[in-house]
């Protein structure tokens, strides 16, 4: 998603939502409905979350400096990590209030419940749509997606009961229809959170395969060992690589780096790659079988006279 895109995605679905919150807490207080109560409740942490994510989104874009040599790019995942707790969070605090009313149904005003709750339908699913496309490659828009989605999902879920309390008059059935929504939620929202605490971490992002660059490396006859492969993401959109390769003598290198490095942007989307390459010669730290030195990677250590590395 280009960044005007993000930035007038993040612009309507802060706006819309803010609107939405006051309008859906003074019907469900009117209402009677725990269910349009805790959505509206739902929909402002939506609202602290996406601008949470709005401002990291607009840090990561300016310029590194001497001491911050990536820039604010980090703070991407940061957001998302933060979005993916207060979700959580935001889904336990339904969760407990729709068993209370479980136990101690109110009466519940079936035919507001069903308009407020369309209206939250239309502007989440459209808001959440803003969000789709970036969020399969950028984990701050997906916890955007994932909370107006989940909003959206709850609204349907009003939506329904108010129908079937306005036909049956069955006002226990408005927490039930939240719990079950906040149940099916959880799984996508506990993904969430184990995704961003992995990037936090700086562990390989889940759309590279790891073990598949192993394999590239493998694969080229010309290097006969590789070390110090590491893949950590710079943001929630970006990740970058180093590696240390012992190539044959005689090996060009420059078409071995442009080949490694069009590879690794074509299959893994890795265009930050910074990759060292030695030549290999009879010394006792290199090992002489293919396949030893691949067990023991760190048995390869940079000449200072024959290393060479490219930086993109």
């Amino acid at each position: 998603m280009a960044h005007d895109g993000t930035n007038r995605a993040f612009a309507v679905g802060v706006a819309l939502n803010l609107i939405f919150v006051f309008i859906e807490a003074g019907a469900g207080l009117a209402a009677g409905s725990v269910a349009l109560i805790a959505d509206a409740g739902h929909n402002l942490s939506d609202v602290l979350t996406l601008l949470l994510g709005w401002g990291a989104s607009l840090l990561a874009t300016r310029a590194a400096t001497s001491q911050r040599t990536y820039g604010f790019r980090k703070l991407t995942v940061i957001a998302s990590l933060v979005s993916s707790i207060v979700l959580l969070l935001a889904l336990g605090g339904i969760a407990w209030e729709s068993l209370g009313r479980i136990l101690d149904p109110d009466p519940v005003n079936g035919g507001l419940v069903i308009v407020i709750a369309a209206i939250g339908v239309v502007i989440n699913t459209a808001t959440a749509s803003l969000f789709y496309a970036g969020g399969q490659t950028d984990l701050n828009l997906r916890a955007a997606f994932l909370h107006l989605a989940a909003d959206a999902a709850i609204s349907l879920g009003v939506l329904v009961a108010g129908v079937l309390i306005l036909r049956y008059g069955w006002a226990w059935l408005d927490p039930v229809i939240s719990l079950g929504i906040v149940l099916i939620l959880l799984a996508s929202s506990w993904h969430l959170l184990r995704e961003s605490f992995d990037l936090v971490i700086d562990a390989v992002p889940s759309r590279i395969d790891g073990d598949a660059v192993r394999q590239l490396l493998d694969h080229e006859t010309e290097i006969r060992a590789w070390t110090n492969l590491h893949i950590w993401p710079l943001s929630t959109a970006e990740a970058a690589l180093t590696v240390h390769l012992v190539t044959d003598p005689g090996c060009d290198r420059d078409a071995l780096l442009h080949r490694l490095r069009e590879q690794l942007r074509l299959r893994f989307g890795l265009s930050h790659t910074t990759i060292q390459i030695e030549q290999w010669h009879s010394s006792p730290r290199h090992r002489t079988d293919r396949a030893a030195s691949q067990g023991a990677r760190t048995s390869a250590e940079p000449s200072l006279f024959e290393a060479r590395s490219a930086y993109a």
